[in-house]
């Protein structure tokens, strides 16, 4: 008898461990090709091929290549779609809801937080102007106007309030955003409608709806999913409705804002700074209008949530887990369509593929 397959579509270097107990479980733990997860060098096809009759598919992000449906229809044994990351944008998730598909993700403290240090580090290399001051430095100015920076804090001393930050998304992330500004002393709006008020009191955030918070906010950061409703949320009438000068901030996926309305505003003036991670297309296309900005603009290669401990890692061996109690028939601790468990239960629930 066959081994149940399991599909690594996006290895993870520093994984080895977590796949070999995969095997040791009696496992046939199959790598993808390292070209899927290259822009235009494969199809979604040559994923489904490789998918047919696989019972899991795991690994890293694979925008490149997506999970569509043609690759979740590929086996009708698949029981779980696990990714290593937060993400889940590059999987069809409507289409897994539909099959029954358990779509798992790792919403690690090694890829939300080290996303939300980021968050900061950008925040203020916009408010403090540090890549003015050192190219003016470089070039032989000193201590100019341009150079005034923005003060972040309530002062005591003349009633300044402090500037205005606003989240949009109050999960993980989000949540630890405003954990690291509070000794800031500065206030903190949120807009996110999927979390109790509850979240907000804990968090010390104010909640508010979404056109106020760009009315109100100094800073908007974004941290939300990216789905229907989020896709392209900021754009040209968005930026209308914003402080002259504020500044705004994307480190969750590149589709929620409109490049080209962020790049024409920073052109007029009309926003002070932006800092972006994630892009509509990535790499950055070499045409992007985002590229002619200035200093008023950092780009930043999606790697906000990359640091030098491996990120992913604790991510991937909770993905090893979480195929492992799939497998077992039982649903893990990180399902993120949970309306597909009722079926999957139906489908799959008690069924035990493992010999441990």
């Amino acid at each position: 008898m066959a081994k149940p397959r399991v599909l690594v579509f996006a290895p993870l270097a520093g994984s080895e461990a977590m796949m070999g107990e995969l095997a040791a479980h009696g496992y046939d733990v199959v790598l993808g090709e390292p070209h899927w997860q290259q822009p235009g060098k494969a199809k979604a096809s040559d994923i489904a091929a490789a998918a047919r009759n696989a019972v899991a598919l795991m690994g890293t992000s694979i925008r490149a290549t997506p999970i569509t449906r043609e690759v979740l229809e590929a086996s009708p044994h698949l029981r779980t779609v696990t990714k290593y990351s937060v993400g889940v944008d590059d999987v069809d998730v409507a289409a897994a809801t539909e099959l029954g598909i358990l779509v798992c993700h790792g919403p690690t403290e090694d890829n939300c937080f080290a996303v939300a240090e980021n968050t900061i580090a950008l925040m203020l290399a916009l408010l403090k102007k540090i890549a003015r001051r050192d190219a003016d430095v470089r070039a032989g100015q000193w201590r100019q106007e341009r150079h005034a920076a923005t003060f972040l804090g309530a002062r005591a001393s003349d009633g300044y309030p402090g500037i205005t930050v606003g989240l949009v998304g109050l999960g993980r992330i989000g949540t630890r955003v405003s954990q690291l500004l509070a000794p800031w002393r500065l206030r903190i709006i949120a807009y996110d409608p999927y979390v109790p008020p509850t979240s907000f009191m804990l968090a010390g955030v104010e909640r508010v709806d979404y056109d106020t918070l760009l009315r109100r906010a100094d800073v908007v950061s974004f941290h939300a999913t990216l789905n229907d409703e989020t896709r392209m949320m900021f754009g040209a009438r968005e930026i209308g409705l914003m402080k002259a000068g504020a500044v705004v901030l994307n480190t969750a996926r590149g589709k929620i804002i409109d490049e080209a309305a962020v790049a024409a505003a920073l052109r007029d003036g009309r926003l002070g700074g932006a800092a972006i991670d994630a892009f509509e297309e990535e790499p950055l296309p070499m045409d992007s209008p985002l590229r002619a900005i200035g200093d008023t603009l950092i780009l930043s290669p999606h790697a906000t949530a990359k640091t030098d401990t491996i990120e992913l890692r604790a991510g991937a061996e909770w993905a090893g887990r979480s195929v492992h109690d799939a497998l077992c028939g039982r649903v893990p601790d990180n399902v993120y369509n949970k309306d597909a468990i009722a079926l999957w239960k139906q489908r799959f629930g008690g069924v035990d593929l493992s010999k441990a």
